[in-house]
């Protein structure tokens, strides 16, 4: 949020909740320990990337999508402000801008097509899920949010 390259468990806490997802103090705690490698109270990108999911196989892909579906089901709920079953171009820059990343038209044009812009210039739930997947900070670790008691 403040631009620096790296996440304190604050700012990690608020984009959570900012996709709303309404973790418990313990498991925001149990995510930010399996990322804060160092332990220096702060994570760079190399953390989470690392801390986010196991190296990829092309064939764990569907397994993955199956196992988290209701993850990427929520996330990509909270772009889709009007619920018709597709991420626009303005809804995905007004929820990229309250994670404080604000994007160029060049950038939000990438992204889309990033993720298989079949010319509708929005993204569809199968586009924004093989997008999620294929990306190893793609599920930002969510996983461990759901996966139970922590």
């Amino acid at each position: 949020m403040d631009n620096d390259g790296s996440l304190t468990i604050l700012e990690l806490a608020a984009l959570l909740r900012s996709l709303g997802i309404n973790p418990m103090g313990n498991q925001i705690h149990l995510l930010w320990t399996n990322m804060d490698v160092n332990g220096n109270g702060y994570v760079k990108f190399d953390e989470l990337a690392s801390a986010i999911l196991p190296d990829l196989k092309n064939e764990d892909e569907d397994y993955l999508l199956r196992d988290h579906h209701a993850l990427l089901l929520t996330v990509f709920n909270s772009f889709d402000h009007d619920s018709d079953g597709y991420i626009s171009a303005l809804e995905l820059a007004t929820e990229m801008a309250k994670i404080g990343q604000p994007l160029t038209y060049g950038e939000l044009r990438e992204m889309i097509t990033a993720a298989g812009d079949d010319g509708d210039g929005a993204i569809c739930f199968n586009e924004f899920a093989s997008v999620m997947i294929r990306s190893k900070s793609g599920l930002l670790g969510l996983a461990l949010l759901l996966s139970g008691d922590e």
